[in-house]
């Protein structure tokens, strides 16, 4: 009750309270503080995937800045050489105002990532997305088999389907992309696994298929299990490792996240940025309540 009442309280607090807690996760409020993050970590070997913060928009403007936010983040990005590519989130390319638009608008995304031969990641959100956006990257992927990827929920029940069910894509030339991660919507019990057990065995069993079936696999975790699970997977299907990565939050369990790179694989860290900041922090609180007690520590421990 204490967590829920704290993430309810909380989008009403000041920014610059908000921003205590948020800072560690939040790269920044500009693309230029997302290029010095990003070099830092490039300088340790670790690549990136970046994200400018902003979903569920109510217009189609929105829409419209969204994509020159990413036109310009490209280039600027590769003006850096970065190492990293790029993670969308299609609402707010105006997916639930207007699908076709929000087509056109993230295919001009990823046709100026492919002048740079980079790649665009088509984030996954609630479960009232889910098909849109399986929709949005089968059409995307049919131009742009290389350059663009897709993200699956392990807590959905349906995911090893839906990954399943996208196989007509996959090819030994042009491999599926995907990357899998637990997932943070509060979803019903009908549709989403809810037991940490349940939610980690399927995790485990989709990777497994993934590996097994030479798919490009995004292992995004920062559970140790699952890490260690996602090991004994690699060695029994003897996976390359230019097949795989692991991926984790910036912020997140920094000394777990340099023993996967001290273990030679490839790690990518997701930094996201911008002015929605705060609206990122606060939704994220409210999905995850759980958050509060450590967030509350957090700020008395640091004064």
């Amino acid at each position: 009750m204490f967590n829920r009442f704290i993430a309810s309280i909380l989008p009403y607090f000041p920014q610059k309270f908000v921003w205590i807690f948020s800072k560690p996760y939040v790269s920044g409020k500009t693309a230029h503080d997302a290029i010095r993050v990003s070099k830092d970590f490039n300088s340790h070997g670790i690549k990136v995937t970046l994200d400018v913060l902003g979903e569920f928009i109510k217009t189609l403007e929105e829409a419209e800045a969204s994509k020159k936010e990413y036109l310009d983040l490209i280039d600027l990005t590769e003006k850096n050489k970065i190492d990293g590519n790029y993670s969308i989130k299609p609402t707010s390319f105006g997916l639930l105002l207007d699908k076709e638009i929000c087509y056109h608008n993230i295919r001009e995304v990823v046709k100026k990532a492919v002048e740079y031969n980079n790649f665009i990641r088509i984030d996954m959100e609630d479960s009232p997305c889910t098909d849109l956006e399986i929709e949005l990257f089968r059409k995307l992927h049919k131009e742009f088999p290389k350059n663009v990827g897709i993200v699956f929920q392990a807590y959905l029940k349906r995911t090893l389907d839906d990954i399943k069910g996208l196989m007509d894509l996959h090819s030994e030339e042009t491999p599926l992309n995907i990357r899998l991660c637990k997932g943070i919507y509060v979803e019903p019990a009908e549709i989403a696994f809810k037991k940490y057990e349940e939610v980690n065995e399927n995790f485990l069993i989709d990777i497994e298929y993934m590996l097994q079936n030479k798919i490009y696999s995004g292992i995004a975790t920062h559970d140790k299990p699952l890490i260690e699970g996602s090991y004994e997977l690699i060695k029994k299907y003897n996976v390359p490792k230019n097949m795989y990565e692991f991926q984790m939050l910036y912020g997140v369990t920094p000394k777990l996240r340099q023993s996967i790179v001290d273990d030679g694989h490839v790690m990518r860290i997701y930094v996201p940025f911008g002015k929605d900041w705060f609206g990122y922090s606060t939704r994220r609180l409210k999905e995850n309540p759980k958050m509060a007690s450590h967030i509350i520590k957090a700020i008395f421990y640091k004064g």
